[in-house]
């Protein structure tokens, strides 16, 4: 069993190497993408990648989870995701917030880590009681 610390600096490092892949993809996607829907369509495809990416962080290295079956696997990514619909609502409002008050890409984008870090803390606690309990 791991301690609790060992636990929060995981979490944490799965956390800031999602939020990467997360707004990555987001900067990516609007650096290539045309100039209309770029930015909500950007923040969906950065969150489908982030998403899948903490899924697998999280299944295999904090809650050393075993899915029974390919089914099972699946019930299980569909909790997660659907766990993830609150935590996402933080997210995009501390984002699209950024946005609308500042109008800048580097506002818009911390706003969008400061709203994921907010969701993974929260996300936590619902994905240990409810996901992989």
């Amino acid at each position: 069993m791991r301690s609790r610390s060992t636990i929060v600096l995981l979490y944490s490092l799965f956390a800031a190497i999602s939020i990467a892949a997360n707004l990555g993809t987001q900067k990516v996607y609007t650096s290539v993408a045309p100039a209309l829907y770029a930015i909500p369509v950007s923040v969906l495809a950065g969150t489908a990648i982030g998403l899948a990416v903490k899924f697998v962080l999280d299944k295999v290295w904090i809650f050393r989870y075993q899915h029974r079956n390919l089914a099972h696997g699946f019930k299980s990514f569909m909790l997660y995701s659907t766990m993830g619909i609150a935590t996402t609502v933080i997210f995009w409002g501390f984002e699209f917030g950024a946005d609308s008050i500042f109008g800048t890409e580097p506002a818009r984008l911390t706003g969008g880590a400061i709203g994921l870090i907010i969701g993974y803390l929260v996300k936590y606690k619902l994905d240990k009681k409810f996901v992989f309990s």
